[in-house]
């Protein structure tokens, strides 16, 4: 349990990259892995899907809480963040790759092209308010040889993540250039976060390490 008055931010994601963003914005978020099944979720958009996504690890996380022992004391507030991306290119809908082979199909026919990447925030108050928002920005991909393709893919990286491509990590040289926020490409955008927090009356600030 956590001090009285405070405010606790728990996110709902296994995602390095998440957290290392808000570390980076001085917040220390508990973290709790959801384990929502996301390929059994349909949706007509990819902005519909990542969002209900989201909102499906927030919500299974805040039912855990007690379970977790997460809880605040008299007079604070316990906020629980989801978060799901997906890539949209040329009327199609990606999540993490199925395996090496498609992640190599999907990266010859990305390269030298653009894509959006979409990123659903669904923020859940436990005391009873929940809000959410989706970030999109279009992602100019690099013009790869089908050597640095088959390399790219032998890490492994591409497998773990929305697109098979990282910005913030051995994908990065493969990314020409954005046109949006860059958080929203590594998985939250932080300037999103702050304005839901806002609709929640919570200060950013507030979720400052002490």
């Amino acid at each position: 349990m956590r001090a009285a008055g405070t405010t606790t931010l728990v996110l709902a994601s296994a995602s390095p990259a998440r957290r290392a963003l808000l570390n980076a914005a001085g917040i220390d978020p508990q973290v709790v892995v959801s384990g929502v099944d996301e390929s059994v979720v349909r949706e007509d958009s990819p902005q519909e899907l990542c969002l209900t996504l989201a909102r499906m690890k927030a919500t299974e996380v805040a039912r855990r809480l007690p379970a977790e022992g997460i809880s605040v004391g008299p007079g604070g507030r316990l906020l629980v963040l989801g978060c799901d991306s997906v890539l949209e290119f040329e009327g199609a809908v990606y999540g993490k790759p199925t395996d090496s082979d498609d992640a190599t199909k999907r990266w010859r026919r990305m390269r030298g092209r653009s894509g959006v990447l979409h990123t659903g925030h669904y923020l859940i108050d436990l005391a009873g308010v929940t809000v959410g928002a989706v970030g999109s920005t279009v992602v100019h991909f690099a013009e790869l040889t089908d050597d640095e393709i088959a390399a790219y893919v032998g890490t492994g990286e591409p497998l773990h993540v929305a697109g098979a491509f990282t910005i913030d990590g051995l994908g990065g040289p493969f990314v020409e250039r954005i046109e949006g926020d860059h958080g929203t490409v590594v998985g939250l955008s932080l300037p999103l976060l702050r304005h839901l927090l806002d609709d929640l009356g919570v200060r950013l600030t507030d979720l400052w390490k002490s």
